[in-house]
C-alpha cells in the first residue's frame, strides 16, 4: 500500500503492476475501489451522508467529497447532515439558490491535515466533520490493500474459469499432488482440478507427483474458485485420445461412429472413412499397431476393438461381435432388437468374460442383443415344434408360422392378445380360446422338460470340458483356445499351425499374423490364448490322471478282496 512519503507514485505503480500481472483492467480495480472506499466512508462518516469516492490518477489517491443541498428550509432531521438553509449559505458569504449543490471536499489523509483544519475553521458547522476524519486514514488505507487483493483474486479465479471453460470435453495433462477422502487433486500449472472417485478407472493407482492426464468433464464456477472436474473413466476420454493420436480423425477422414468402454477391462470403436482410399481400423490400428497401442499405454492396458462401421445394422452387429463369428441374424424391428446364432464353440467368445463383449456391442450398437449357440436354437426348435405342435388345431405348418412370428413355447401363445393371434395367417378365430386354454394346461408340462434340458445340457457341458486332453484330437484341443472358431482353425492349419504348441511357440507375432491371414492383432491374442490353455490343460490333465489312478486304486483294492473270499 501507499507510503506516507510517496502516496501517488506508488499506489498508480500497485494498480498499473497488478493490473499487468493479473490481467486486471486497470478501469476495473479503479472502479472497484472506488466503491469499496465509498462503502467505508459510509460505514465512518454516517450511511445517511451524500459521499462520492473518486480516484485521482495525478495525485495517486482516492478523494472524498460530500454534496449537500441548498434548501428553503429543513424539514427531514434525517437529511439535515445533507442539507444547508440559503440563510447559512450567505452566512458563509455563498451566492445560492434553493436545489443548488454544493460539493465539497473531505480531507482525510495526514498530508492534508492543514486543510482539513482550515475546512472545520470555515465550514465545521455545516460539514460536522472534525470528530469523524480521525482515524479513516488508516481505514481507508487499509480497505484499498483489502480491495485491491480481494480483487485480484477474484479476477484469478474468474480467469481460470474463462480459460478451462471452453476446455471442457478436451484432455489435459497434470500432476497428481494429493488425496482428499479418495479423490485425487491434480495441478494443471495454472489452476488445480479434481479426479473424483466415481471418475476413476478401479485398477488404477496413483502416487504424489504421478502424470495424470484426463478428460475435462465439466467445470464449475464455485464461491471458492472454480472446480474443474477431471475424468479418467469416460468414454470420450478414448475417443479423444484417438484425435490425438490418429491425424486422419483429427482431420476428418477417419470418422468414430460409435464407442463403449468398461474402463480398466475392455473398450470397442466403430469408426467408418470419407474416403475410399483410407482404411478407417487400418488408419486407427497404425504401422504395427503403433496408433492403437499408443491408447492402450495410456490407457494402462486396457483391451480395445476397432471395428468397421456399417449402415447395415446387422452387418455392424456381426463386426461389433468381433473376435467372434456370427452364423446368422434374426432381427426383430419393433422392439430394436437382434438375435444372434453363433457356432457352439464361438458361443463363450461371443458372450465374453462376465457378458463383457456382448454387453459392449450392444452399447456400441444401440440394439438389444440375445446369442445363442446353433445346438441351443435347434433344441428351441424342437420344443416349439413339441410344445406348439400339441395345441389343437396346430399342423407343423402353422408351427412354422407361429415360430416365426416370435412364438416359442405354450405360454408365449396363452399370453398373447386373442385379436393378434386371429391375424396369424393359418389361424381359426373360432378355435383360440380353446387354443389358449390347452397352452395353459401345457405350460407345466413345458417347465418340467425345460428344466430336464437346461440339467442335461449341464452335465454334457461339465462332462465335455474334463474330458481328458489325451483323448481329444488337435482341432478339437485348438477350438478350446479362446478366440479359435472353425474358420480360424482352417486357416492356421493351412498356414502350418497343427497344434495348440505351435502357436504358443511362435516367437514372430508378424508371421502367426500373416501367413494364416488373421493380422497382428489376433495374432497376438491367439497366442496369448494358446499360452493361456497349456497352463489350463497341463492342471486339468494332473487332475484327471490323479483321478484316475485313485480309481484304479480302489479297483485293485477290491479285487484283492474278492480273491480273498473263500
Amino acid at each position: 500500500m501507499p507510503t506516507p512519503a510517496n502516496p501517488a507514485v506508488n499506489l498508480n505503480l500497485v494498480l498499473d503492476q497488478v493490473a499487468k500481472d493479473k490481467g486486471i483492467e486497470r478501469a476495473v480495480l479503479i472502479a472497484t475501489l472506488e466503491d469499496a472506499m465509498n462503502t467505508a466512508a459510509k460505514k465512518h462518516f454516517g450511511q445517511d451522508r451524500n459521499l462520492e469516492a473518486k480516484y485521482d490518477p495525478d495525485k495517486g489517491v482516492v478523494e472524498l467529497f460530500q454534496a449537500i443541498t441548498v434548501v428553503a428550509e429543513i424539514t427531514d432531521p434525517v437529511q439535515a447532515v445533507n442539507q444547508i438553509t440559503m440563510d447559512e449559505a450567505h452566512k458563509k458569504g455563498m451566492e445560492v439558490e434553493p436545489g443548488d449543490e454544493l460539493v465539497f471536499q473531505i480531507f482525510y489523509r495526514d498530508e492534508d491535515a492543514a486543510e482539513a483544519k482550515a475546512q472545520d475553521d470555515q465550514y465545521g458547522d455545516i460539514l460536522r466533520l472534525k470528530t469523524f476524519r480521525r482515524g479513516f486514514g488508516r481505514i481507508a488505507a487499509q480497505t484499498a490493500k483489502q480491495v485491491i487483493l480481494q480483487r485480484t483474486r477474484d479476477a484469478e479465479r474468474e480467469n481460470v474459469f474463462n480459460e478451462y471453460k471452453d476446455r471442457k470435453n478436451e484432455i489435459v495433462t497434470g500432476i497428481a499432488r494429493r488425496f482428499e477422502r479418495g479423490n485425487i487433486v491434480v495441478d494443471l500449472g495454472r489452476a488445480e482440478a479434481v479426479l473424483p472417485v466415481r471418475e476413476q478407472v478401479p485398477r488404477e493407482t496413483y502416487r504424489p507427483g504421478d502424470r495424470v492426464q484426463a478428460y475435462v468433464l465439466d467445470v464449475l464456477r464455485e464461491s471458492k474458485g472454480p472446480q474443474i472436474v477431471l475424468s479418467r473413466a469416460s468414454v470420450n476420454l478414448l475417443t479423444k485420445l484417438f484425435e490425438m493420436e490418429v491425424p486422419e480423425i483429427a482431420e476428418g477422414i477417419v470418422v468414430i461412429e460409435a464407442a463403449a468402454r468398461e474402463p480398466g477391462g475392455r473398450a470397442k470403436i466403430a469408426v467408418s472413412s470419407r474416403d475410399s482410399d483410407v482404411d478407417p481400423v487400418g488408419a486407427c490400428v497404425g504401422m504395427k499397431g503403433s496408433r492403437v497401442q499408443a491408447v492402450v499405454q495410456e490407457l494402462r492396458g486396457e483391451k480395445i476393438d476397432i471395428v468397421p462401421y456399417d449402415e447395415d445394422p446387422a452387418r455392424f452387429v456381426c463386426s461389433a461381435l468381433a473376435p467372434a463369428e456370427v452364423s446368422r441374424v434374426i432381427i426383430d424391428e419393433a422392439n430394436h432388437a437382434m438375435e444372434l446364432i453363433v457356432p457352439d464353440d464361438q458361443l463363450s467368445l461371443a458372450i465374453g468374460r462376465r457378458g463383457q463383449n456382448v454387453r459392449l456391442a450392444a452399447q456400441l450398437t444401440g440394439w438389444k442383443l440375445d446369442i445363442n449357440s446353433e445346438s441351443r436354437v435347434r433344441e428351441m426348435r424342437e420344443f416349439a415344434s413339441r410344445s406348439l405342435g400339441a395345441l389343437p388345431g396346430v399342423n407343423e405348418m402353422l408351427v412354422e408360422t407361429l415360430y416365426a412370428h416370435g412364438f416359442r413355447q405354450a405360454r408365449d401363445v396363452a399370453d398373447a392378445n386373442a385379436e393378434m393371434l386371429a391375424q396369424i395367417p393359418g389361424i381359426d378365430p373360432t378355435r383360440i380360446a380353446s387354443m389358449q386354454e390347452e397352452a395353459k394346461k401345457r405350460m407345466v408340462e413345458d417347465q418340467q422338460e425345460l428344466s430336464r434340458m437346461d440339467y442335461e445340457r449341464e452335465q454334457a457341458r461339465l462332462a465335455e470340458a474334463r474330458r481328458h486332453p489325451d483323448e481329444l484330437s488337435q482341432p478339437e484341443r485348438m477350438a478350446r483356445v479362446r478366440g479359435v472358431g472353425e474358420k480360424t482353425i482352417e486357416q492356421l492349419i493351412l498356414a502350418g499351425y497343427r497344434t495348440v504348441e505351435d502357436i504358443a511357440n511362435e516367437k514372430d507375432l508378424t508371421r502367426l499374423g500373416d501367413v494364416p491371414g488373421v493380422g497382428i492383432k489376433k495374432a497376438r491374442q491367439l497366442k496369448s490364448a494358446a499360452e493361456n490353455y497349456l497352463v489350463e490343460e497341463a492342471k486339468l490333465r494332473a487332475e484327471l490322471n490323479a483321478e484316475r489312478g485313485l480309481l484304479a486304486s480302489a479297483g485293485g483294492s477290491e479285487g484283492a478282496e474278492a480273491a480273498k473270499a473263500p
